[in-house]
């Protein structure tokens, strides 16, 4: 695989290991992008995730996530990929974010073949993508890279080499990484102790400019110094003008990417409560709502919440809307 370039941009990753982070400290340390441990197997939330989640947007950082993966079959594969986008939908869901949720398969702790590992990885994989609208990221290592097939290759690859001088090696699924965690014990302003570093395979706008499409987010607007809506200005009973009063400091670009990550997460959340039926939930809402077409179970004419899909969702695949 390719080396890595004085040119291309430099990220993290982190869990609560790391404790307490001063997001701020680390953005201005020259970090541009952080991948923040969610998840793991199917009912673990690492405690500082949403934490860190919030204070690395703040600071204006591109963020991430990831899973840690431990399915051994189809199905369980699947609740782990619910469980993810259940804790993404905390912070607003995986399209609040700048980069694509993670997968993360580094270890085979059901001895499963190498054919068994490919089958459990799509499942996760596509249910993750299913669920959350957004093509997920493979993050592996370097020697378990070999475990998977091509028809992995279509999934960018985050990979662990840690050496200063070796490449990540060729692999059947990939001849080419795109992001590279190269060393598990760097060190960065505003973090205690060691950190994973990671580095993308391009500038930080061409990192942007790569997910801009999957995860669309106006944190990071063209022009961050102008306000979203020009009319009314300075008056702070508009959310949509972060304009301070005649007087006020003006935002500086971080606070207005803070403010607009928050507008947008509270958009979101909104839209959630009337939404149209999304496609995962199709089959079971057609389910439901001909389970009893003279005394139907519900209406959703002007929408439902998301929540509520969810349910109709768990209560299908139970098997309890069949005669």
């Amino acid at each position: 695989m390719q080396n890595r370039t004085s040119g291309n941009t430099q990220g993290i990753d982190v869990s609560r290991y790391q404790g307490n982070i001063d997001w701020a400290k680390v953005k201005a340390s020259g970090i541009t992008f952080v991948f923040i441990k969610a998840t793991e197997g199917r009912t673990y939330v690492d405690p500082n995730f949403e934490k860190n989640v919030t204070g690395a947007l703040a600071a204006g950082m591109m963020v991430g996530t990831y899973h840690f993966f431990r399915g051994t079959t189809a199905e369980i594969a699947k609740a782990e990929a619910a469980h993810y986008a259940n804790t993404l939908n905390k912070v607003g869901g995986a399209k609040a974010l700048q980069l694509p949720p993670v997968m993360d398969y580094e270890n085979n702790p059901g001895n499963l073949s190498k054919a068994q590992m490919n089958t459990v990885a799509k499942a996760f994989l596509t249910e993750l993508q299913q669920l959350t609208g957004v093509k997920p990221i493979i993050y592996t290592g370097n020697s378990f890279a070999g475990n998977f097939d091509a028809s992995l290759g279509t999934y960018d690859l985050w990979i662990a080499r840690y050496s200063n001088s070796r490449v990540p090696d060729d692999q059947p699924a990939w001849k080419q990484w795109t992001f590279w965690q190269y060393t598990d014990s760097g060190k960065v302003n505003g973090i205690t102790g060691n950190v994973d570093m990671n580095e993308f395979e391009g500038t930080a706008a061409q990192l942007r400019a790569r997910y801009a499409a999957t995860t669309p987010n106006p944190t990071n607007p063209t022009n961050p110094t102008e306000p979203s809506n020009p009319t009314n200005p300075g008056n702070p009973s508009n959310p949509s003008n972060p304009n301070p009063p005649k007087g006020g400091e003006p935002m500086t670009a971080e606070q207005k990417a803070a403010f607009d990550a928050l507008k947008t997460q509270v958009d979101r959340l909104q839209a959630r409560q009337q939404m149209e039926v999304p496609v995962w939930a199709k089959a079971a809402v057609d389910a439901a709502l001909a389970y009893d077409t003279k005394n139907p179970l519900f209406s959703i004419d002007n929408g439902a919440s998301y929540d509520f899909y969810r349910f109709i969702t768990v209560m299908y695949r139970r098997g309890m809307f069949k005669k």
